[in-house]
């Protein structure tokens, strides 16, 4: 029968003639789900490490370290996520406890610990078959890096141009290097380099690709490519979305962080109401399957925060925004805290220490069941799209691939609504694996789904037995038999009393 299911709710980096290579592992990155870490505000595993720590100024040291991922390696897996992105772990400038203000490339910050405690996480997370990305660099450096002082390499370095707004305070102290030089673009691949080598570490996160030119990405990451063809390279967009098109299409490059999208997403399920409609755009547009997936990072308004100042539940909204987010092309991107959840209205409250064990288990446990099912359905991950149909906020799409169907529904509505599916053959029924609910075909050959507000359900389709009188039979048999047994045992201790 086929299958259908239905959710609701390196050469040299300067050689010239290069081409750009095509990333081989483009299905593996879409199968990813991604958990991004601040890794000074993640969590403290070594006490030790205390020699910048200021946990009162909000833009000092907080003690995050790199022990304190490996102790939660075990909890983000059973979240669902299998790779997790790390902020720039190089050696920072004081309180560069975000990662811009780069000192040495080839050195870890101490704040954060050691090689061999980077190697110790790789080794850990591949264990547990998880992937390790790592933002690097490439436009910036401390203004205390040794190039600064250097009369030499006064042509490493060009004006700073960019406005500096509250979540980029940290460029008041960088330096913007000239990746036109040919020195400065041997000295970034060779860094690089010495990373993917000495770390054996699967990714790298572009910090402010946008920022950057096409030639020198496209010598970059090709260089990268010849390393490692299954070498993740991400692309992190630094403002809003006037790059995004031209990054896609730099084939090395495997996913582009689309602000548009995430602004999007919080425009839908920030409040009740919203229909999916604005993110339809989104679906229609070429390279969808290379956009990352988020709602907010760490520069952002929380998700919780903008959902609680509509009068909305968290944790009811995430689900609905999960769905979506697992459920159709690209790849899902979750900012640290947000399975607590926690709250913060920007940088410098959306970059606090993660609060473990004070939160609710809703948004968890929904991670660990919808990071299952997107696992088991290729359909989710690399099927193609089509919208269905909608009623009021309630929204329906299709994903199908090879013999594999999957309907998915969302009601984003503030009452219940109902969508009729008329593509699904004759004879089979659907069952809810999130409600426990089935829908049987009506005689007009419909299958109507209906949920409540603020849903989503998970609905497999299968043959449609009619009621089972063979099971009932037996259940009542078993229950007869008990009462029997029962009785007659009473009866047998009164005799002998």
């Amino acid at each position: 029968m086929k299958k259908v299911v239905l959710i609701l709710l390196a050469v040299p980096f300067l050689l010239i003639g290069a081409k750009p290579i095509m990333a081989e592992n483009e299905a593996g990155l879409q199968e990813e789900i991604i958990y991004n870490i601040l890794v000074d505000r993640y969590n403290n595993g070594d006490n030790t490490l205390n020699g910048q720590v200021s946990v009162d100024d909000p833009y000092a040291y907080h003690g995050g370290d790199i022990k304190g991922i490996i102790d939660k390696l075990d909890e983000i897996q059973e979240h669902g996520f299998t790779a997790i992105t790390l902020s720039p772990i190089m050696e920072n400038a004081d309180n560069g406890y975000h990662g811009y203000w780069i000192e040495d490339y080839y050195n870890v910050e101490q704040q954060f610990g050691t090689m061999e405690d980077v190697q110790t996480l790789v080794e850990e997370a591949h264990k547990r078959d998880m992937k390790v990305i790592l933002e690097f660099v490439t436009n910036y450096v401390a203004d205390s890096h040794e190039i600064i002082s250097d009369p030499d390499k006064a042509d490493w370095l060009k004006e700073n141009k960019l406005e500096i707004q509250e979540e980029t305070k940290w460029l008041e102290h960088a330096a913007v290097l000239n990746q036109e030089n040919p020195a400065v673009r041997e000295y970034l691949f060779d860094a690089a380099a010495f990373w993917i080598n000495e770390t054996d570490i699967d990714g790298f996160k572009l910090h402010a690709a946008d920022m950057a030119s096409d030639e020198f990405l496209k010598k970059f990451t090709s260089s990268l490519k010849e390393i490692n063809p299954d070498f993740y390279i991400l692309a992190d967009v630094m403002q809003d979305n006037q790059r995004i098109k031209e990054l896609k299409n730099i084939p090395a490059i495997d996913a582009v962080d689309n602000q548009k999208v995430r602004k999007e997403l919080n425009e839908v399920f920030d409040q009740s109401g919203q229909g999916l409609a604005p993110l339809n755009q989104h679906l229609e547009e070429k390279n969808n399957t290379l956009d990352l997936l988020s709602v907010d990072n760490k520069n952002t308004k929380r998700f919780s925060q903008a959902v609680a100042e509509n009068g909305r539940k968290a944790s009811t909204v995430w689900q609905l925004a999960l769905t979506y987010m697992y459920t159709t092309p690209g790849v899902p991107s979750i900012y640290q805290g947000s399975e607590i959840p926690m709250y913060g209205e920007g940088v410098p409250e959306s970059q606090m220490m993660v609060l473990f064990n004070s939160g609710e288990q809703d948004i968890p446990e929904f991670l660990g069941r919808i990071s299952s099912i997107r696992t088991e359905f290729p359909a989710l991950v690399h099927g193609d799209y089509e919208e269905v149909g909608s009623s009021g906020a309630m929204s329906v799409f299709k994903r199908t691939y090879k013999d594999e169907t999957l309907y998915v529904a969302i009601n984003n509505d503030s009452e219940s609504r109902s969508v009729s599916v008329t593509d699904i053959d004759s004879g089979l029924q659907l069952k809810g694996l999130l409600g426990d609910n089935l829908v049987r075909e009506k005689e007009n050959g419909e299958f109507k789904i209906g949920i409540p507000r603020e849903t989503a359900e998970i609905y497999v389709v299968e043959e449609d037995t009619g009621i089972n009188w063979l099971f009932i039979a037996f259940i009542l048999g078993v229950f007869f038999l008990f009462i029997f047994a029962v009785i007659y045992l009473s009866r047998k201790q009164k005799k002998r009393n």
